[in-house]
């Protein structure tokens, strides 16, 4: 992680232009929840969090879904705490078995797609029965270069870099409650 005093990442914080309020984040997580919940018919899915980023929204998802449901996770990264993306990096795979499973992977945001794409592809390879997606944010990107799409989208958000709600800066930051986009001069 690359070492940043207090007043670094304080600095970046109040520089930093509020994307979507705390608020808005909660009706988006209410919406997907409710969506989630008439797509089950009568499935017990595996919640496969992908951590650290889908930490907070898999967390506030299942408060909202009454169905039963089996958490997982998954931990692998492509930032690696900077913010530009490189390969994919797996730290832990799922303990649960996905063979003959519904699986729901839950992640913070889909910019490029490459995370998701490789997790469906991993969960199908491992047998699971249904693969869905959930993101609590979609970067609107003018050329993408995978087409993958999340089945459940809470939000859609400009192309900036956006960290708060589970998303980090350099590995800090992922706790703030609304979500912010660095400066644009920064």
């Amino acid at each position: 992680m690359e070492e940043l005093t207090h007043q670094d990442i304080i600095q970046v914080r109040e520089n930093a232009d509020v994307l979507i309020s705390e608020q808005e984040i909660n009706q988006a997580i209410d919406v997907v929840a409710k969506d989630i919940e008439s797509t089950l018919d009568s499935e017990v899915p595996i919640i496969l969090c992908v951590m650290k980023g889908g930490l907070m929204f898999t967390s506030a998802l299942m408060q909202r879904i009454s169905s039963p449901m089996i958490l997982d996770y998954v931990h692998v990264d492509r930032y690696r705490n900077k913010t530009q993306g490189v390969s994919i990096h797996w730290h832990k795979e799922p303990d649960t078995s996905l063979k003959d499973q519904t699986v729901i992977i839950v992640d913070d945001i889909l910019d490029e797609g490459y995370t998701l794409q490789e997790l469906i592809a991993y969960c199908q390879a491992k047998g699971a029965k249904k693969v869905l997606s959930a993101v609590l944010l979609k970067k609107k990107l003018s050329n993408t270069p995978t087409s993958v799409t999340p089945d459940f989208i809470g939000l859609e958000v400009t192309d900036r870099y956006v960290f708060g709600w589970g998303m980090d800066y350099k590995g800090y930051l992922r706790n703030l409650s609304s979500i912010y986009a660095i400066a644009e001069n920064d």
